[in-house]
């Protein structure tokens, strides 16, 4: 991972005003931390390989202007860009395993759900995503690798007020025994269960009360995983041909075959978990209220966006300064998180 400039891109500048940090009033800062978009302190490059295609991929994520939203651009091999287009949920092209949108063109980038997570769980409202390849880089299977980068880099409190989706009506949507809902609830909470007929990991609940620090603590270094006896037919299929035991976890029959402990006692649901942040995230919008789901995955986080918006009563979009005093969860950053304020000029 560099942070040096890949030429070819084109680049996005912002001019803040700096002064002397002391001379703040950080209580006043925080909120407004709270109350204003984010986006990054500069910009980061990942190298990698396509946990689904095994094929060599760069991509470079970098501050964005208010109110973009996440973009995402392709660098073609004939040197074209394809895009920028907002990552949202009405591009979701499949979701067969990961969630794949299409930015046009006949061109498509699969497994955006990590490092859209990563964006998203830390607070960050905008930012574009440029890659050269089908396919993110899945890096060690987590959204670790794109968290501890943006840490370094810091975040930029931008002028724009940040807005949410704030549910005011239940949206559930169904495949058999399993479902995913959006509800109303003053705060932002995820409440995710897992069902596998397998010893190892069985069932698994998380219910997540979102903030950047617990996203980082909690959620972010969750991997992937998959099983064996699956792998011969997913490979003929075209999937999981990148992957391994240094970006998944791999179980045979009731036993872990990669080396070492897992990360959490319970890291597969909280991998399920990270993967909801990122496909939400599609909604365009961070949203207010709680999302619970049983046996869910891609298809089902998809259709429940599709189902929310369908009809206009479901939700409304609030600034952040109609929301409860008590929602400070965008106050609660991780430690080593620098955030540099938005400040005005005066005179």
């Amino acid at each position: 991972m560099q942070k040096n400039d890949w030429h070819g891109v084109p680049c996005q500048f912002f001019f803040v005003y700096k002064g002397f940090w002391d001379d703040w009033d950080w209580g006043s800062v925080m909120h407004k931390i709270s109350a204003r978009q984010c986006t990054l302190n500069g910009a980061v490059r990942f190298d990698g390989i396509g946990v689904h295609s095994a094929s060599p991929v760069t991509l470079r994520i970098e501050p964005a202007a208010a109110n973009s939203g996440f973009q995402i651009a392709r660098i073609m091999d004939d040197g074209r860009i394809v895009g920028p287009v907002e990552v949202k949920f009405p591009r979701v092209s499949r979701t067969t395993l990961c969630t794949t949108i299409d930015l046009g063109e006949s061109v498509s980038v699969a497994t955006i759900e990590h490092v859209i997570s990563a964006l998203s769980g830390l607070g960050v409202d905008n930012a574009l995503i440029t890659l050269n390849g089908e396919e993110c880089p899945i890096m060690d299977g987590s959204s670790a690798p794109f968290v501890e980068e943006i840490l370094k880099l810091g975040l930029q409190v931008q002028p724009a007020m940040r807005k949410y989706i704030k549910i005011l009506r239940t949206v559930t949507v169904r495949n058999n025994d399993s479902f995913a809902a959006l509800e109303p609830y003053n705060g932002r909470s995820l409440d995710l269960e897992i069902d596998f007929d397998n010893e190892i990991i069985g069932r698994q609940r998380m219910i997540f009360e979102w903030t950047p620090r617990r996203y980082v603590e909690d959620v972010s270094a969750a991997r992937t995983f998959g099983f064996m006896k699956d792998a011969h037919v997913l490979r003929q299929a075209g999937y999981a041909l990148g992957s391994s035991m240094e970006n998944s976890i791999a179980l045979e029959d009731d036993r872990i075959l990669n080396p070492g402990e897992l990360r959490y006692q319970d890291e597969f649901v909280r991998h399920k978990l990270l993967d909801a942040i990122g496909d939400l995230a599609l909604g365009g919008l961070p949203f207010y209220g709680r999302f619970r789901s049983y046996k869910g995955g891609h298809a089902l986080n998809a259709l429940v966006l599709t189902s929310l918006f369908a009809n206009e009563a479901n939700y409304e979009i609030v600034s952040a300064d109609k929301l409860p005093v008590a929602f400070d969860a965008l106050d609660d950053l991780p430690e080593e998180l620098e955030v540099t304020p938005y400040l005005r000029s005066v005179g």
